[in-house]
C-alpha cells in the first residue's frame, strides 16, 4: 500500500493529510507550526510515502528544511499553477490539503523549486534591496508628482534625490508644500542609505559563479542585477528553452485564446517577481545607455506606448540571458537588436 501526504499551510498552524493509493483519507489533522508535531504524524507512515506536498507559502521554509532532515520526501508545489475545479460550491482546508495528495497521487501535481538552503539568506537579502528600490521610486514619483502639479515643473529622478531642505525652502513658500515635499526627501535618502548598506553586504558575501559571470555582458546588467538573476534563477538547467526562462520571468502574455481570439487573461502571478523585476531594471538601464535600444525602444512605444516598449525589451534581455548562460558565449547585441 502507497501513501500520499500533503499540508495546508498557513502562518500559525496546517492540515495535514494522508492519502492511499485509492484516495482514502487516512489520516488527516490539524497541527500548529511545530516540526515535532509533523513528524510524529508521518513517522508511522515513513515506509509506505511517496511524498510530502508542502505549499510554496511565505513560509515554507521552516517545515521543508525540517521535514528535509529527517529524510521524509519532501516537494513543494507551485501553488500558482494548481487550479481546482470552478464548480465547487465548498472547500476548505481540509479539502485543499487531500486535494494535493490526490494530484500528488495521479502524478500531475505542479512542482515548484527548492532553493538550496545555504544560499536563501544572501537571495532574501537581494530581494529586501529590490523592495526598498521600489519603495524609493515610489517616493521619488510623488515628488515628481508635486511638483507637476503645484509648479508645472518636470523634474527627473536623480534631481529629486539630490534636493536639500534649503532647496526646498527656495522653491516652495508654501510650508506645508515644503513639508510635504522634504519629508518625502528624507525618506529617499534613508531609503537609499539602507539600499546601499545591502549592497555592500551581499558584494561582501556573493560572487557570481563561473558559469554566471557571463551575465554581465548582457546589455543593462551589472553586478547587483546579475547577482539578483543568479540568486533568482538557481540552476538554469531546470528551463528547457529561452521561452519556458521567460516566462518564469514574467516577461510574456498571460491570456487565454479560444477560436482565435482572446476569452480572458491567464495566471500573470505565475513565475519569479524578482527576476521580472530585474530584467526591467535592466530594460530602463540598456534605454538609457545603448542607442540600439533606445531606437527600439521609442519606435515601439511609438506603436504602442513605453510600458509596452519597457517590457519587450525585458523580454528580449531575458532570452538573450538564457543564451549566453546556456552556451556559455558573451552577448551579441546583433542578434537581439540588429
Amino acid at each position: 500500500m502507497q501513501n500520499y501526504s500533503a499540508v495546508d499551510l498557513h502562518s500559525n498552524n496546517g492540515v495535514l493529510t494522508i492519502i492511499d493509493e485509492t484516495d482514502r483519507t487516512v489520516r488527516q489533522k490539524k497541527l500548529p507550526n511545530d516540526l515535532s508535531a509533523y513528524v510524529a504524524e508521518l513517522e508511522p507512515f515513513r515506509a509506505t510515502l511517496q511524498g510530502v506536498a508542502v505549499e510554496s507559502t511565505f513560509n515554507w521554509y521552516w517545515l521543508v528544511d525540517g521535514l528535509r532532515a529527517h529524510d521524509f520526501p519532501v516537494v513543494l508545489v507551485n501553488t500558482a499553477a494548481v487550479q481546482q475545479y470552478e464548480g465547487l460550491k465548498h472547500a476548505d482546508d481540509q479539502y485543499d490539503s487531500w486535494f494535493l495528495a490526490h494530484l500528488m497521487r495521479l502524478g500531475i501535481l505542479p512542482k515548484a523549486y527548492i532553493y538550496p538552503r545555504e544560499e536563501r539568506a544572501v537571495r532574501d537579502l537581494l530581494r529586501k534591496r529590490s523592495t526598498l528600490v521600489r519603495q524609493r521610486t515610489s517616493n521619488v514619483l510623488s515628488v515628481q508628482n508635486l511638483e507637476q502639479r503645484n509648479r508645472g515643473v518636470k523634474i527627473s529622478s536623480n534631481d529629486v534625490k539630490q534636493l536639500t531642505a534649503e532647496r526646498i525652502g527656495e522653491i516652495y513658500t508654501n510650508e506645508d508644500l515644503a513639508l510635504a515635499v522634504e519629508t518625502t526627501s528624507m525618506v529617499i535618502d534613508a531609503l537609499t542609505t539602507q539600499i546601499k548598506r545591502l549592497e555592500r553586504a551581499v558584494l561582501k558575501k556573493a560572487r557570481l559563479r563561473d558559469e554566471f559571470k557571463l551575465v554581465r555582458t548582457v546589455w543593462g546588467i551589472g553586478e547587483i542585477l546579475g547577482l539578483t538573476i543568479m540568486y533568482e534563477a538557481g540552476d538554469m538547467k531546470r528551463f528547457a528553452e529561452p521561452g519556458h526562462f521567460a516566462s518564469y520571468c514574467r516577461c510574456v502574455d498571460a491570456k487565454r485564446l479560444s477560436n482565435g481570439k482572446k476569452k480572458h487573461d491567464n495566471n500573470a502571478k505565475n513565475g519569479n517577481k524578482y527576476l521580472a523585476w530585474a530584467f526591467v531594471e535592466a530594460a530602463h538601464f540598456a534605454v538609457r545607455f545603448y542607442p540600439e535600444v533606445k531606437r527600439f525602444h521609442d519606435k515601439k512605444a511609438a506603436k504602442t506606448n513605453v510600458i509596452v516598449a519597457i517590457k519587450s525589451i525585458a523580454h528580449k534581455l531575458a532570452r538573450a540571458t538564457f543564451y549566453v548562460l546556456r552556451d556559455q558565449q558573451p552577448f551579441d547585441p546583433k542578434k537581439v537588436f540588429g
